[in-house]
């Protein structure tokens, strides 16, 4: 069986559009010359928020850098990036679970809102640690949602954080005025999911 093979001005004219794409490509990088720590926020209701967000806060820690979690509503699982980040980097992870299950399972709201306020406390304490360079805030838009937290004031302390901190906030749900001063903003939209299925919650997935 013979393969067909590309014809020289085939070959040629891929070579071409590249480089003009490279050179293009190079181009936009070069523009960009702000060095900042960024605010982003994953929402929607897609699966994969705060694995999203756990992957970026990994990428910092390959460069040395000290990050910090804090989870705003779960409390109830043991998760397996928990277990391996504190096993092999204690010394650059400072995770803070300080959720007691999701809002149907506690079904006590003063004791909700006094965890949320609680865990906006170890929040900015993170913030305000130089040594720390990313803080993952993990379903902080569920305690907004749910009005646990004011918004106005948890935005307002965003936006006023240190120059060089990037923060990154999970959850659906994330109401305008976060989304309005993020920096970059992921909505994750689902298409199919294996729940509606029946298939349950597994370790090494879901957590």
């Amino acid at each position: 069986m013979m393969i067909a093979q590309d014809a020289p001005e085939d070959d040629m004219r891929h070579k071409d559009k590249m480089r003009k794409r490279k050179a293009a490509q190079d181009r936009e990088v070069a523009s960009k010359t702000i060095e900042k720590g960024l605010l982003i926020v994953h929402t929607g209701r897609g699966k994969g928020k705060s694995t999203a967000a756990f992957g970026l806060l990994l990428r910092a820690l390959g460069h040395g850098l000290r990050v910090g979690v804090v989870q705003f509503i779960k409390g109830a699982w043991t998760s397996g990036e928990r277990k391996v980040l504190e096993a092999r980097f204690a010394d650059l992870v400072a995770w803070h679970t300080m959720g007691e299950g999701f809002t149907w399972e506690t079904q006590d709201r003063a004791r909700d809102i006094a965890a949320a306020e609680a865990a906006w406390a170890k929040a900015k304490a993170l913030m305000n640690d130089a040594t720390i360079k990313l803080v993952v805030l993990d379903e902080l838009n569920i305690a907004l949602r749910y009005d646990y937290l004011p918004v106005e004031s948890v935005v307002e302390t965003l936006t006023q954080r240190r120059p060089d901190l990037h923060v990154i906030v999970t959850g659906r749900n994330a109401p305008p005025a976060l989304i309005a001063a993020a920096d970059l903003v992921t909505e994750m939209t689902q298409v199919k999911h294996h729940f509606d299925a029946g298939v349950k919650a597994q370790a090494g997935i879901e957590f």
